[in-house]
């Protein structure tokens, strides 16, 4: 799948970052707005993180159907995860809260396909993080090239008959909400290693922009939503210790977030590598309606289900933020 540019063919990624059921709703409305202009379907390549990832393996596994749009609102409007998976890990001594949030993806979105059974669309990644390696550590699938997970340090393996149900868990396994997601070597074979312990790609990269950059998938244009937590600044940090080491991870995640954009920002001003454009879920630059980027950006960024009202602000406010990006830097795409 390509697009064309004033004769040319080229080819346009997409990232999705992380930040539960609003990310999830965010990038809704980034996808409403793709398949308003035409370019949805022509994706080449979807990097995903955490709550990115629940709407974009829900994309490709329901490729070229537009009706996949309306049931994947219709699940954030409907259904909660976070907490009928903790009740379900604590009560369940033989289960955790990440084998109940698997389950739950199971039955209400992917069903029992495997990696390698994707249809045919874009190539897909879902990111999450290696906690051995420190790296990110991907599946990857569709696109018409092989099924693998892996990351650079200990390589990739073949991953067809690995669920995409549990690729997604392990991409939206948040810490300490839920624990890692725990690859056994049967299924991650690779040399001098006995099983690897995943956790939320967000940990190490929440824009999940990584895969859009390496020269071996040849993007000439992408596009990065971010739908995740702004910081907010606190006059009267807490001192409790359960809260401390949360408010920790959140400054972590917005350090790793300002140098992804420096990182972006940097590849647009060398002009190496795909054209750029991205946007933030608390940019009021762009919004349609004033306090849009107040209002989404307030949402709660837990696995529940969102009212009518905020599926309807993160929708807008995505396509606002998305069609003022692209007229302002990259209008040739409006006529691709």
């Amino acid at each position: 799948m390509t697009i064309t540019v004033n004769g040319q063919e080229k080819r346009l990624g997409l990232a999705l970052s992380g930040g539960g059921f609003r990310a999830a709703a965010f990038h809704l409305g980034v996808f409403r707005k793709l398949q308003e202009m035409g370019l949805l379907w022509k994706l080449d390549l979807i990097s995903c993180v955490s709550g990115g990832s629940i709407a974009g393996a829900f994309l490709a596994l329901n490729w070229g159907d537009d009706s996949a749009l309306e049931e994947l609102e219709n699940y954030l409007r409907t259904r909660s995860v976070a907490v009928s998976s903790a009740i379900g890990g604590i009560l369940d001594p033989f289960s955790t809260r990440l084998d109940k949030l698997r389950g739950t993806y199971e039955r209400d979105l992917y069903g029992k396909i495997t990696l390698g059974e994707l249809p045919p669309g874009p190539r897909l990644y879902l990111n999450a993080t290696n906690m051995a390696t420190g790296n990110m550590f991907f599946f990857v699938c569709g696109g018409g090239g092989p099924a693998e997970m892996g990351d650079w340090e200990l390589g990739p393996a073949a991953a067809a008959n690995f669920h995409l149900s549990k690729a997604v868990a392990a991409s939206s396994a948040f810490p300490p909400v839920f624990p890692p997601l725990v690859v056994e070597h049967d299924d991650y074979p690779v040399s001098g290693v006995d099983y690897v312990s995943l956790s939320d790609g967000g940990v190490y990269d929440n824009l999940g922009v990584n895969p859009l950059m390496r020269k071996r998938n040849a993007l000439d244009y992408v596009i990065v939503s971010d739908a995740g937590k702004p910081f907010a600044i606190d006059e009267r940090p807490t001192r409790s210790g359960e809260v401390v080491l949360v408010g920790a991870i959140d400054i972590l995640m917005e350090q790793v977030r300002g140098l992804q954009f420096k990182r972006l920002e940097l590849s647009l001003q060398a002009e190496v590598g795909p054209r750029p454009v991205w946007f933030s879920i608390d940019s009021e630059d762009g919004q349609v309606q004033e306090g849009d980027a107040v209002f989404a950006s307030s949402i709660s960024t837990h696995l529940k289900k969102l009212d009518k009202a905020e599926v309807a602000v993160l929708r807008r406010h995505a396509g606002a933020l998305l069609s003022h990006r692209l007229q302002t830097y990259m209008p040739e795409l409006l006529g691709a």
